[in-house]
């Protein structure tokens, strides 16, 4: 039961990480770059860090938690073995690429910054999506098998 439920929040919290996913994509990016103090926090622009961060460091414990407990049912952990090394992509692409440019941005004087760049950070930024929807259909497939008895 304790497997079950430690995947059950596993698997919302990757939703909820694919939601805010799509959220950026969606309502931000499309503005942002005609309105950088939109992503600047400092000019009253919302902070994608209180999101993400708190969002991306819940579900890597809970993943890390599910995979510890479901480590004897192969279906499970297989499926969650899925959801890490996606996860793992996207964090580590983030890391090296995305976050750093996003930063820049948010430090950057707004007339600074070219609707080139600004573009180009989006086109590229999107390219993540896909990773996070592997993760997300590997945590659900995850939460199906946690389901089942064993």
């Amino acid at each position: 039961m304790l497997s079950l439920t430690v995947v059950g929040l596993a698997c919302s919290l990757a939703l909820v990480s694919l939601g805010g996913a799509l959220y950026e994509f969606r309502v931000v990016d499309p503005s942002w770059p005609r309105r950088p103090d939109l992503i600047q926090p400092v000019r009253g622009g919302i902070s994608r860090r209180r999101f993400w961060i708190p969002t991306h460091v819940a579900f890597e414990l809970m993943l890390l938690a599910a995979l510890v407990l479901s480590w004897s049912r192969d279906g499970i952990r297989n499926a969650l073995l899925v959801a890490l090394t996606s996860h793992s992509i996207m964090r580590v692409w983030s890391v090296l690429d995305f976050i750093p440019k996003a930063l820049a941005f948010e430090r950057a004087e707004p007339a600074t910054i070219t609707d080139h760049a600004a573009q180009a950070w989006i086109r590229r930024s999107l390219w993540r999506l896909p990773l996070d929807l592997v993760t997300c259909a590997a945590m659900l497939s995850a939460l199906i098998a946690a389901a089942r008895p064993a």
